[in-house]
């Protein structure tokens, strides 16, 4: 748990980006240069640019390259998350956030100068390269089923398989890879920049917030130096557990903080509408939706924070932050899902973010684990804990 002083510097960072968010990058909300691929790679040049003159650019790392604690980060991307340009312009989004936070925690000093500089910087991007595609019988939710091969070659490695949905692939400098190898799973760093690693195509998927969509990646027997294993060989896995609960939960902050955005604006609406004779809020159907929504954003705030605690406290936060994932995700949906309702036909249009913002809720659902998947280990939890009851 943060220090008081640390709680006070990470509300400080959250109201500079805050003020960011709302005085400078809503404005971009409508840029053309928004496509249904994410922001162009211009755009997210120029949000950076003045995200850096700002004094907001990566506001979750300190300048020592150390992150703020799990509380002071939830703080700071939920004030990013106010916009779904937020996290890229800020550089607090997925998958980069989730990739500095591993490769600070075990990344060597020449793979940190190599890779993690120019992703603190602002400068690159990356992508995070695990899930495979279903026709090719991979891993999903799955990662046992793991398809993608490593193959040692002298003192270097060859990588072949295919990867899916791998966000924001298109433009990406390089990505962490997940190969099986003979010791295991084993994640290796892999520059983009040759031929060998080919995006096949970008989805159309229903979200568009993220710079170079989800695509579809093929690693054509990719060559990387044996100083681009990430870690331990064979230690993929417990590797992608150090990411994946953390990851879990800054997803969790970034789209409370669209949420909260989204409930803004059907307030707006619902306050100033006119219907049978008196404004919509005053109708208990819709006054309804709001008071619930705003009972929802405050469980899912409270959510985050708890999770939040756990990780502070120096747990690994498997089930928790699952639990937080499923409930947070849920409840965001609901909420967005309702902020369209009280909006009627306006809600459906793209003259507000809304509509995006449940676009972007839906597909959270299903991001970094569907709903059922986790409920799925929660109950594996708990069937654990409840044989080693009746053992003691």
């Amino acid at each position: 748990m943060a220090d008081g002083a640390d709680q006070a510097s990470a509300a400080d960072i959250a109201a500079r980006v805050e003020a960011f968010i709302r005085d400078v990058v809503v404005s971009f909300e409508h840029d053309s240069r928004w496509g249904s691929h994410g922001p162009s790679g211009e755009l997210v040049r120029e949000l950076r640019t003045r995200a850096a003159a700002a004094g907001v650019l990566t506001p979750h790392v300190r300048p020592d390259g150390s992150h703020l604690d799990h509380r002071s980060t939830a703080l700071v991307l939920r004030a990013a998350g106010l916009s779904p340009l937020g996290p890229t312009a800020v550089n607090v989004g997925a998958p980069d956030e989730g990739n500095m936070y591993l490769l600070g925690k075990i990344g060597t000093p020449s793979q940190k100068e190599k890779f993690l500089a120019p992703l603190l910087s602002g400068q690159a991007r990356s992508a995070f390269l695990m899930t495979e595609p279903a026709a090719d019988g991979g891993a999903g939710s799955d990662p046992a089923m793991l398809q993608t091969t490593a193959r040692p070659e002298g003192s270097d490695w060859r990588i072949t398989g295919r990867k899916a949905f791998v966000t924001g692939a298109q433009g990406a400098s390089f990505g962490i890879v997940m190969a099986k190898t003979e010791a295991a799973a084993t994640m290796f760093l892999v520059d983009f920049a040759q031929p060998s690693v080919v995006v096949e195509r970008v989805l159309d998927t229903i979200d568009s917030s993220m710079p170079g969509g989800h695509g579809m990646v093929a690693l054509n027997d990719v060559r990387v130096a044996g100083d681009c294993v990430l870690g331990e060989a064979g230690a993929g896995f417990s590797y992608a557990q150090v990411r994946l609960a953390p990851a879990r939960l800054t997803h969790c902050a970034r789209w409370l903080g669209a949420s909260l955005r989204a409930q803004e604006i059907a307030t707006e609406y619902a306050v100033r509408r006119q219907a049978f004779g008196r404004t919509l809020i005053d109708h208990e159907g819709v006054g309804f939706m709001l008071a619930d929504n705003l009972i929802e954003l405050k469980q899912a705030e409270l959510m985050i924070d708890w999770c939040a605690g756990v990780l502070d406290a120096g747990a690994a936060g498997g089930s928790e932050s699952a639990m937080t994932k499923v409930a947070v995700s849920e409840a965001l949906y609901r909420i967005a899902d309702r902020c369209v309702q009280v909006m009627g036909g306006t809600g459906v249009t793209q003259d507000t973010v809304v509509e995006q913002v449940f676009r972007e809720m839906r597909a959270f659902r299903i991001y970094d684990g569907p709903t059922e998947v986790h409920k799925w280990s929660i109950a594996k939890h708990i069937k654990r804990n409840e044989l080693k009851r009746c053992l003691a």
